[in-house]
């Protein structure tokens, strides 16, 4: 996802200079003008305003800390605005290092999929100062036509954790249905078609509900990636007595899809998972 965002700033005019553990995978940004950094601290040294876009808090920490991290490259006046969702705590660990810089952080993790970014409808949630956001606000406008100012560092992240929370909850939801109906003798292509323009088809039922007919060559958000963001979830919920119960029966799902090998795929393949439990042997997945 964070390819496509670079690919939107370029087109917008933007010169971006930019890091990947594997350069052959920042090649074709190469090729569209982006310029290579060598370093996260070089990618950070070259312009005022550093994104950053990591799988977990670990790889946050990875990536922003150490003599070639994000912290050192950093000075007064710039701006750093990590989009990964990670734990609260470690935003705002890393957002008073940041502070320690001279420069300034947000947190800015973003609502939507490959598709959204491609198609320019990508939404914000913004946390750190308000003065900050509105910096900033121009520079996300060109990748997304949505940013909204939520609160200080770490509230962001909060409320993706809120979001993506429903992502599997969602999933599983509507894989119920649609094998509820096979089973009573609807065909499969059916109740996809007739979930999918009813009420309950949320726009992430709507482009990834066909995963259940044909499921994509490469995962657009893999289990291990949606268990992470559940886990997030369980334990925000731990900490604010918030109970949790349809997340808590989701992560229970997306282990037992892990168990059975598809931690790379998916997490659409939560459908294979119950269709298996369901006494559908292959699911009828492709």
């Amino acid at each position: 996802m964070g390819s496509r965002m670079v690919k939107r700033l370029l087109d917008a005019g933007h010169s971006v200079s930019g890091y990947n553990r594997t350069k052959s995978k920042a090649q074709w940004l190469l090729d569209l003008g982006m310029k290579w950094a060598e370093s996260p601290r070089a990618a950070a040294q070259a312009g005022d305003f550093v994104f950053s876009m990591v799988t977990n808090s670990e790889a946050l920490r990875a990536v922003t800390e150490g003599p070639d991290g994000i912290l050192a490259g950093l000075a007064d006046g710039k701006i750093y605005v990590d989009m990964s969702t990670v734990s609260p705590s470690a935003i705002r660990a890393t957002a008073s290092q940041v502070e320690a810089r001279g420069a300034e952080m947000l947190d800015a993790p973003v609502s939507g999929s490959q598709i959204t970014v491609e198609e320019g409808k990508l939404s914000f949630m913004v946390g750190g100062k308000r003065e900050t956001f509105d910096r900033v606000l121009p520079i996300l406008h060109a990748i997304g036509p949505k940013a909204t100012h939520v609160g200080a560092n770490g509230l962001a992240v909060s409320m993706k954790i809120a979001t993506n929370l429903s992502l599997a909850v969602q999933m599983l939801a509507f894989s119920e249905g649609v094998l509820l109906a096979e089973k009573s003798g609807i065909p499969r292509e059916t109740a996809v078609e007739v979930l999918l323009n009813s009420v309950m088809a949320s726009p992430m039922v709507k482009y990834r509900g066909p995963f259940v007919l044909k499921m994509p060559e490469e995962a657009w958000f893999d289990i291990n990636m949606a268990q992470k963001d559940v886990m997030l979830a369980l334990e925000m919920g731990v900490q604010l007595d918030v109970p949790l119960p349809t997340t808590a029966v989701a992560n229970q799902m997306l282990t037992a899809a892990r168990a059975m090998g598809y931690a790379k795929e998916d997490f659409a393949v939560l459908f294979e998972v119950l269709a298996q439990m369901a006494g559908m042997k292959s699911g009828g997945m492709e």
